[in-house]
């Protein structure tokens, strides 16, 4: 069984205000990578992990058949975010992890890192978008119990020193960039 982890629980200092609710297509901007999430393939789970402002994203978006985890520790850092996923996930073999304010992370994208996965015997799987990694990353099962031991501002990338990593390529299937400042939200506007 695969699980989705959606990591959203930042405070978005850089962008000024919740970006997890900035508009996009007239919708909040995390509702793009739920929807992504719940429609790629061979995804059986889906999570969602909120923190700041938290009853304030519950009551904008839209979750459909994805649970809802608030993690307590989201001033931590990414770690915090992603402990908690990986933990409602546990009875998962795999975890495909994508960020919240990468409103444009593809289904397509996701159900490929999730396909590349599926020969085994492999610790991850990592998207490729013209040769530079990025999101989503697979961990195997193998992994969850080091995503436990992660502390600070630290993701997927931390664990994957000394593991096989099989990487695919997804770049013809979207540019899914981060959305850290309005002015990059307002880039995917134009």
């Amino acid at each position: 069984m695969t699980g989705g982890l959606v990591l959203a629980a930042g405070a978005a200092r850089r962008f000024g205000a919740p970006k997890q609710l900035a508009e996009l297509d007239g919708v909040p901007l995390l509702q793009h990578a739920v929807d992504a999430m719940l429609a790629a393939r061979g995804v059986d789970r889906v999570v969602v992990v909120l923190g700041a402002g938290a009853g304030e994203v519950r009551a904008a978006v839209d979750f459909g058949d994805a649970e809802v985890v608030e993690c307590e520790d989201w001033a931590e850092g990414m770690a915090a975010s992603l402990r908690a996923g990986v933990a409602a996930l546990a009875p998962c073999d795999a975890v495909v992890v994508t960020l919240g304010d990468q409103p444009r992370m593809s289904p397509a994208a996701i159900t490929a890192v999730v396909e590349a996965a599926a020969p085994g015997g492999v610790g991850a799987v990592r998207a490729l978008y013209d040769g530079d990694p990025g999101h989503p990353v697979l961990l195997a099962s193998a992994l969850h119990d080091r995503v436990g031991r992660l502390r600070g501002d630290t993701g997927a990338r931390d664990l994957l020193d000394g593991v096989e990593v099989r990487t695919v390529e997804v770049g013809h299937l979207g540019r899914p960039g981060d959305v850290d400042t309005p002015e990059e939200l307002e880039a995917l506007r134009s």
